[in-house]
């Protein structure tokens, strides 16, 4: 609460798609304002004064999702407020479709760091950083980008990935988690209108999917 008012939550349930055998529980999720703990946690390794969204325009998404174990977890994304209820619309056909992710935790977790994050195939959306390599914010920094499974699913330049773990994942094909054409995983965000830098020309970034196709 912020003085004196308030703050709406809005939570919602939906049924996951029945298993042949126990079925999965229920898809949860919800889309929040950040908290004050929230806004403290992500200054200033992930948000700082200057970056061109306000905290006040960014979104807290809890969502359930499947893990590689087997098991279910609740993952949480910051991302524009304009694009959290179709976040929430994908991460609910991943969920139908039994996709798993790794984990999904907001990058202040891993000070900020792009590479760390990568590392540990954390799935992530805001991050107040530039496109590597030049002085252009990148559409993390708007809060209206995800990366999925990044190991899973590398950036490749030159047929080459900067994460040894990633190497079996260069040659592409259906496997768990992973983004290929016409799967599961790229068509919840397809089906939303978001870009996947899987189809670019030249270097590919396989994790990456942006609500501007950029």
């Amino acid at each position: 609460m912020r003085h004196g008012r308030r703050i709406a939550i809005t939570v919602g349930v939906a049924l996951a798609a029945a298993a042949p055998a126990a079925a999965a529980p229920a898809f949860t999720w919800s889309i929040t304002p950040l908290s004050p703990t929230e806004r403290r946690a992500m200054t200033p390794s992930a948000w700082r004064p200057g970056c061109p969204v306000g905290l006040d325009r960014l979104r807290m998404v809890r969502v359930t999702h499947h893990t590689f174990g087997g098991t279910t977890r609740t993952g949480r994304l910051v991302v524009n407020r304009d694009v959290a209820a179709s976040t929430v619309r994908v991460m609910r056909r991943l969920y139908t479709s039994g996709v798993p992710i790794r984990w999904m935790v907001p990058i202040e977790r891993f000070g900020g760091s792009d590479f760390r994050s990568i590392e540990a195939d954390n799935t992530s959306a805001f991050n107040c950083r530039y496109v590597d390599g030049g002085r252009q914010w990148s559409k993390h920094a708007y809060g209206r980008a995800i990366d999925i499974n990044p190991i899973e699913n590398p950036y490749v330049s030159a047929g080459r990935t900067s994460h040894p773990r990633s190497v079996p994942f260069l040659v592409r094909r259906p496997r768990p988690g992973v983004a290929v054409e016409h799967g599961a995983l790229v068509r919840a965000f397809t089906a939303e209108g978001w870009g996947w830098g899987g189809r670019w020309s030249g270097d590919k970034d396989y994790q990456h999917f942006s609500a501007s196709g950029r």
